[in-house]
């Protein structure tokens, strides 16, 4: 006599097993076809066949590319960055650095980043002091305040810069904010709506809700821009929260953030209507958001930015060119070293040309596992002869690089996959030589609170650390 219910619980069974496999088969199959990067198909491969239930659902938040489903379509982008690039392209030319030309013309020809000279730059490396000038330009507004930040937090900080919009609000000045909606999941919705109500325009970034746009989780934006009056602007790694003053209990947060006033800020108000326009669908070309700015100081200045559409990496194939191009010396320093390869061999080419390349990292980072990752390349570049340096004072987030006396850059993007593939990011590229040397100098200042690596000493490390740092490294390319 037949067990029926045997028969239909096998059927049930064989039947889970087929949709399953073919699932995780299907995914793979998928992620071959898609022609990625070979480090990260494999990473991907490895979770899926070692990890299938983790992989599959990993793969339904992190995997998918966007780069087919367009974030932003292509149409829409290059419409409104021809219009909104018409002051410009107004602009007189200027003059360029022979050393830098063709880093220029890579950051226009693959960015529309277009150099502008007579711009002043201030530097900061704390908190307190960044936003202290941030609420002092705020205060000076008298027509527009444009502004996004990855973290725009409930607390003493983000309340007094929340303040101070809804008091310009109130005044006439037109107000907009974009925060990222992933940045901000534990941020009360009544914080916005507190500044909705006082007349200021909020809007979130790529919001993620369940289950409805779920890959999209992957895929933020890192950018911090505030533009204000189209004459002052920010950009840096710096958010709007507490812990960017006060640190942690163990040390300090060390951080770098710009000031920025001339003609450069137009490349920062295009970087914000761009992404205003993918929030709000709203096309603002107008030419008072682009004023005619005069001449503030004496540095050369492109902003450049990094999304994961179109086909180019903007940011990363312009700091390989930087890199390489180095003569004397290159200093790095990232809160995050998970580099691409063709940065890494970027770095261990110029060290092995005699260039004196520094990377600077936290000696203690606010993310152990990507920490752990970070360190499984450093033996690679202590062999190339890269110098490399733990910062111990505190947690080091300052994405600051400079070269040859002549270049720095400062922004939002650290030296990872992430930034470099999934991130909306944002920098400041500068040719000038009193800021370089100013940057030089900060470099060398935290140098001081580092303590040096060298490869005999670092090959010493626990065997269960190699190989806990192995084993994370095969997952860098989704971290």
């Amino acid at each position: 006599m037949l067990d029926w219910n045997f028969i239909a619980g096998l059927i049930a069974t064989v039947a889970f097993d087929i949709i399953y496999f073919g699932a995780i088969i299907g995914t793979i199959t998928v992620i071959i076809l898609d022609n990625r990067n070979p480090v990260k198909t494999m990473a991907w491969i490895l979770v899926l066949m070692f990890l299938p239930v983790v992989g599959l659902v990993f793969y339904f938040f992190f995997g998918r590319s966007q780069r087919r489903v367009r974030v932003i379509g292509k149409k829409s982008y290059n419409r409104l960055l021809k219009k909104s690039m018409a002051e410009y392209l107004a602009q007189d030319s200027c003059a360029l650095p022979a050393n830098y030309g063709r880093l220029i013309s890579l950051f226009r020809n693959t960015n529309q980043a277009f150099p502008f000279d007579g711009n002043r730059v201030e530097v900061y490396t704390r908190g307190l002091s960044m936003i202290q000038s941030l609420l002092r330009e705020l205060q000076k507004a008298t027509r527009h305040i444009h502004m996004e930040f990855y973290i725009f937090e409930d607390d003493a900080v983000g309340r007094m810069v929340r303040d101070v919009l809804m008091e310009k609000a109130k005044q006439g000045v037109e107000v907009r904010v974009i925060y990222d909606d992933v940045g901000c999941w534990h941020v009360p919705n009544r914080f916005y709506e507190q500044m909705r109500e006082a007349g200021v325009e909020v809007r979130s970034f790529l919001k993620v809700r369940f289950p409805l746009f779920t890959s999209k989780v992957n895929y933020r934006n890192h950018r911090k821009i505030v533009v204000i009056d189209g004459r002052v602007g920010f950009v840096g790694g710096m958010n709007l929260a507490e812990r960017y003053m006060r640190g942690f209990s163990w040390g300090i947060w060390r951080d770098t953030h710009l000031l920025l006033e001339g003609k450069v800020v137009h490349g920062l108000q295009t970087a914000f209507l761009l992404d205003w326009y993918f929030v709000d669908r709203t096309l603002i070309t107008s030419a008072r958001y682009f004023p005619k700015v005069d001449v503030c100081g004496t540095s050369l200045a492109q902003i450049v930015t990094a999304e994961p559409i179109g086909p180019w990496k903007e940011i990363m194939q312009g700091l390989v060119m930087a890199i390489t191009g180095a003569r004397k010396y290159f200093y790095i320093q990232t809160p995050y070293f998970l580099p691409t390869e063709a940065v890494l061999v970027a770095m261990q080419t110029a060290a092995l040309a005699g260039v004196d390349v520094r990377l600077m990292l936290p000696y203690r980072a606010d993310n152990r596992l990507t920490h752990l990752g970070s360190c499984s390349y450093l033996a690679e570049a202590l062999r190339a002869g890269v110098k490399v340096y733990f910062y111990k004072k505190g947690f080091l987030h300052s994405k600051l690089m400079v070269s040859d006396d002549e270049l720095s850059t400062v922004g939002s993007t650290n030296v990872d996959f992430r930034s470099f593939e999934h991130n909306f990011e944002v920098n400041a590229f500068i040719y000038d030589t009193e800021t370089a040397l100013q940057m030089r100098e900060i470099f060398l200042q935290d140098q001081r609170e580092c303590v040096q690596v060298f490869s005999k000493n670092w090959e010493k490390r626990p065997w269960h650390r190699k190989a806990a740092e192995s084993i994370v490294r095969l997952l860098a390319p989704l971290l």
